[in-house]
């Protein structure tokens, strides 16, 4: 499986988390896109959720996203936003995996204040383990969302 590029950002209620998690993804050798904050001041959540789903958005095929905030939910919204982004708040190793296998989703969304350091880590682990059951009943489902998006244009 080729590693793709990893764009990550978070709020201040997820700077640590995201700071953990990127050192882990440079030492597996991921080239890895620090789209900020660079400090745990208040910030706005739509600010990174933006800049990391532009990029994703711009690379579909070669690129992931990472979002963190309190809950990961505020940043999902956002992300979702983007057409061509699926992003799926995960909290647990099955969705994170599932979300990707059935789903592709590309962007995975966490919350800081919901889950701790180590099992961020294995639900990171299993997103990037995964790949999309590309054909079938999966395919024709990202299909039917690709459609609804379009129609929204």
């Amino acid at each position: 499986m080729k590693k793709r590029i990893i764009h990550i950002g978070a709020d201040s209620a997820g700077f640590e988390l995201k700071e953990m998690l990127k050192k882990k993804l440079v030492g597996e050798g991921y080239e890895v896109t620090d789209h900020g904050p660079d400090s745990s001041a208040s910030c706005h959540y739509p600010i990174y959720a933006s800049l990391v789903s532009e990029a994703v958005q711009s690379n579909p095929d070669g690129s992931l996203g990472i979002l963190i905030c309190g809950t990961g939910i505020g940043m999902s919204m956002c992300a979702n936003k983007y057409n061509g982004v699926r992003a799926a708040v995960c909290s647990d190793t099955f969705s994170a995996r599932m979300t990707r296998i059935h789903n592709n989703a590309n962007v995975l969304c966490m919350g800081a204040r919901v889950i701790g350091s180590c099992l961020a880590e294995d639900i990171l682990d299993a997103f990037l383990g995964a790949e999309f059951e590309d054909g079938g009943r999966h395919r024709t489902r990202v299909d039917m969302m690709t459609e609804i998006e379009n129609k929204q244009k």
